[in-house]
C-alpha cells in the first residue's frame, strides 16, 4: 500500500523559509512523478511544483524563483524548499504521486499545514 507522509510544515514570518519533507513506502518511487499542491482556506487544491521521474519541473508561477522541489530516490523522498514565504502562501500541503502511463497511480499524502504571518 503505498503511503505518503508530509513533514516540516510549520508557522513562520513573511520572508522566512521552510523544508517540507514526504517520505514515501510501499511505492517504487523512482518511477513516480511527485509533486506538491496546495490548498488554501476557502480556495481550491493548486499545483505548486512537480518534477517527474526523469528529474523535470515545473512550477506555479506565483512561486517559481522562490520554491524548489527536488527529490531523492535512494530515500524514497521528496523535498519543497520554501524561500521568501508571504502571508499569500499560507495553506496545507500536500504531497502527490502519479505514473505518466497510468491514469489510476494517484496517492496523496495527509497534508501540512504552512501559516506565514505578516
Amino acid at each position: 500500500q503505498v503511503q505518503l507522509v508530509e513533514s516540516g510544515g510549520g508557522l513562520v514570518q513573511a520572508g522566512g523559509s521552510l523544508r517540507l519533507s514526504c517520505a514515501a513506502s510501499g511505492t517504487v518511487f523512482s518511477i513516480n512523478d511527485m509533486g506538491w499542491y496546495r490548498q488554501a482556506p476557502g480556495k481550491q487544491r493548486e499545483a505548486v511544483a512537480v518534477m517527474t521521474s526523469g528529474g523535470s519541473t515545473n512550477y506555479a508561477d506565483s512561486v517559481r524563483g522562490r520554491f524548489t522541489i527536488s527529490r531523492d530516490n535512494a530515500k524514497k523522498t521528496v523535498y519543497l524548499q520554501m524561500n521568501s514565504l508571504k502571508p499569500e502562501d499560507t495553506a496545507v500541503y500536500y504531497c502527490n504521486a502519479q505514473r505518466a502511463n497510468n491514469r489510476q497511480y494517484n496517492y496523496w499524502g495527509q497534508g501540512t499545514q504552512v501559516t506565514v504571518s505578516s
